[in-house]
């Protein structure tokens, strides 16, 4: 079998080298070869899944100017570093659009090329066009994160297919270990995980807790994917209302969900199309109910009054009026958290694992 080269850029705790370590996981337990690259970063969903993980130069920067310089250093750094494999036997897997220095030298080597797409955002669009040229000069198969993802994203002449993301084993695991259908009756409270961009409606999700201040049973939490000193910078003019509980970038989110009653995904649907929404299928596993943007990823996964609600981030009125309704009526929410918790079994992990088996051993 072909030695698989798995490519990432940024290994942090967001949702994509979460996915991709799902994928590592089910190489490897295959018994497949595999090597790893990641551009240089502190910890990750990433580190210490195999002994063959290599780094390369990456670093970004508040300048925007800055990390693009960087970005394309990084991508010419890899591109070298990759083509020591000219003479090997292997398939090129990179994670998410942006390695493209991995799509480059899999095409200059006559190797299989497979892309798993995450995103449907990236800015500016002059950088968008420049990655797509690359992926259909250099791709052998796509895979998209959605349905949603592989409308906007598709690529004529190239053998595509969606596999959802799932729901890790962990997760069933410590959600079964409690019940957390019955919560709500020690107060009600209302998560939101997210990165540290205003697209993704960190602003929306304070003015929420600004509004339902005076509702001394309901409680926030945002946790950030972004480092305490990032957090404390970008907050740095902002009084934040005493119901919110802030928290950086976390490796482990199960007391989390098991504390909360309510998940928010607050992307703006103008700015930012959410492509799955990997934080949704989790809380969903927890019992939690949630309340997600009315277009991309998340309407493949929330049915409207189902398992949650379909509502913009800009109609904060109205999402807070979901938010006391939900606090106050112990029927709804218990059913909703029912339908969330058996929907959650949708995204089983085994069914992924096979999917992303039968892909690499074809």
């Amino acid at each position: 079998m072909k030695k698989i080269i798995f490519v990432h850029l940024l290994n942090d705790f967001s949702g994509s080298p979460k996915v991709l370590s799902q994928v590592i996981e089910s190489a490897q337990n295959n018994g497949r070869d595999i090597e790893l690259y990641t551009g240089k970063s502190s910890s990750g969903f990433l580190s210490n899944l195999t002994k063959k993980h290599h780094f390369y130069f990456y670093k970004r920067f508040e300048n925007k100017y800055f990390t693009l310089v960087t970005f394309l250093l990084s991508q010419t750094i890899l591109f070298f570093k990759l083509l020591k494999y000219f003479n090997k036997d292997i398939v090129i897997y990179v994670n998410t659009m942006l390695p493209f220095g991995a799509g480059l030298a899999g095409w200059v080597m006559k190797k299989p090329v497979y892309y798993h797409i995450h995103e449907t955002y990236l800015s500016p669009t002059s950088l968008k066009y420049f990655l797509r040229s690359i992926i259909k000069i250099s791709t052998t198969k796509i895979i998209f994160v959605s349905e949603s993802v592989k409308e906007l994203e598709s690529f004529q002449n190239k053998e595509q297919l969606v596999i959802y993301n799932s729901v890790p084993q962990d997760f069933v695991i410590n959600a079964d270990k409690k019940d957390y259908i019955d919560k709500n009756k020690s107060g009600f409270n209302v998560l939101m995980i997210s990165s540290l961009k205003s697209y993704k409606g960190v602003n929306e999700f304070i003015a929420l807790a600004q509004l339902l201040l005076s509702n001394s049973d309901i409680t926030f939490t945002l946790v950030l994917n972004a480092e305490k000193s990032e957090i404390d910078n970008y907050f740095s003019n902002f009084k934040f209302p005493s119901n919110i509980a802030l928290f950086p970038q976390q490796s482990n989110v199960f007391e989390f969900y098991a504390k909360s009653n309510l998940l928010l995904n607050l992307s703006k649907i103008d700015e930012c199309v959410e492509t799955f929404g990997l934080t949704i299928i989790e809380a969903m596993s927890f019992g939690v109910p949630v309340i997600v943007p009315p277009v991309g990823g998340p309407t493949e996964i929330v049915r409207e009054g189902v398992e949650g609600y379909l509502i913009s981030s800009y109609k904060v009125d109205e999402i807070a009026q979901k938010i006391m309704k939900l606090s106050k009526d112990e029927k709804e929410y218990l059913r909703l958290s029912k339908n969330a918790k058996k929907r959650s079994l949708d995204f089983n992990e085994n069914v992924f694992q096979t999917k992303i088996l039968k892909l690499l051993n074809a």
